[in-house]
């Protein structure tokens, strides 16, 4: 209990720096946004009525004050106004949010398929050209511009073999592309993690142990070495499903889908700060709370993570791994 409640702590802190970070960031940018709109000769509005809306907006009062007000309407639930439009900021994340959730989901899980294919495929093989040829996927994944890889799948499978269509699709073909874009560079270094645990797994005794036994390869494979390789994967899936939202930002606006991304995309160009505001937080927020799911859930995969969080002291003796009696 003490080690989830000083868990929860840390991630409360964390929300914390991440909106003052924002907070300021956004007061330090050049320009008013509110005054660049609403002094538009063409509005007609006099300097009363200007002023009001400034006061229903809560910017003429100290930076402290603003700070105190915004801090505790987002405890709240309240993120303000749009000054592009007016409409409520929680309208619009939540109108814009299914969609981006649904994007990121079906992207980290088809990234997980890709990674564990790729990593498991290339320790069963026995041809080395192959196996040389999947592990070096990975590094190409990773090194592929996100949207330049939405721009080629766009060209390739929407224009030239006319597969996908770009216009006029329906949800779930409206996804594909999508999908793929974010799906492909996240795959990567879930593979390189899963392929480097697999190999550090295999080298140890009690694999030796089980093969002399006269488990076959495969048997080995997925009834030993995986279970302890899968690990150090779990981490990093956790740090990447929390990169998702910044990910979906550039290929929402790739491919024009309605959602965080898009939504982050015309509040940088219109400066609109509350909506800027309240997307940064609750990323922050679900990185955090992915990043606690994954420590919390640590100690449920490794039985030695639950010794040490009860406080008794591992003996020198202990095995590496586990998995030597199997």
């Amino acid at each position: 209990m003490k080690h989830v409640l000083a868990r929860i702590g840390q991630a409360a802190v964390v929300l914390f720096v991440a909106f003052a970070a924002t907070f300021v960031l956004l007061q330090a940018l050049p320009g008013d946004a509110l005054m660049i709109k609403f002094e538009n000769p063409e509005l007609g509005l006099s300097a009363e009525q200007i002023a009001a809306l400034r006061e229903s907006y809560g910017v003429d009062i100290p930076l402290p004050q603003q700070f105190w007000h915004t801090l505790t309407g987002f405890l709240a639930g309240d993120f303000g106004y749009s000054i592009q439009n007016g409409t409520p900021v929680t309208q619009m994340l939540a109108e814009a949010a299914p969609q981006t959730i649904t994007l990121a989901v079906t992207a980290f899980l088809l990234a997980v398929l890709i990674a564990v294919s790729l990593a498991f495929l290339s320790s069963l093989t026995r041809f080395a050209w192959l196996r040389g040829f999947l592990r070096g996927l990975p590094g190409v994944f990773v090194s592929v511009p996100v949207f330049w890889l939405g721009i080629v799948l766009i060209q390739v499978f929407s224009f030239q073999l006319k597969l996908v269509p770009v216009i006029g699709a329906d949800p779930v073909q409206g996804l594909i592309l999508p999908v793929l874009t974010l799906a492909v560079p996240i795959s990567a270094p879930l593979a390189q993690i899963l392929v480097r645990s697999i190999d550090e797994v295999e080298l140890a005794p009690f694999v030796s142990v089980v093969r002399a036994k006269g488990a076959s390869r495969r048997r080995v494979l997925w009834s030993n070495v995986a279970k302890n390789a899968i690990l150090p994967t779990v981490t990093i899936a956790g740090v990447l499903l929390g990169e998702l939202i910044g990910g979906a930002v550039v290929t929402e606006t790739v491919f024009g889908r309605t959602g965080i991304g898009r939504l982050t995309e015309q509040a940088v160009s219109a400066q609109d700060t509350p909506v800027l505001q309240a997307i940064v937080v609750l990323s922050a927020l679900a990185f955090v709370l992915t990043n606690l799911a994954v420590d919390l859930l640590y100690p449920v995969l490794d039985p030695r993570l639950r010794r040490v969080s009860r406080g008794s002291a591992a003996p020198a003796s202990a095995p590496v791994l586990e998995g030597a009696a199997a």
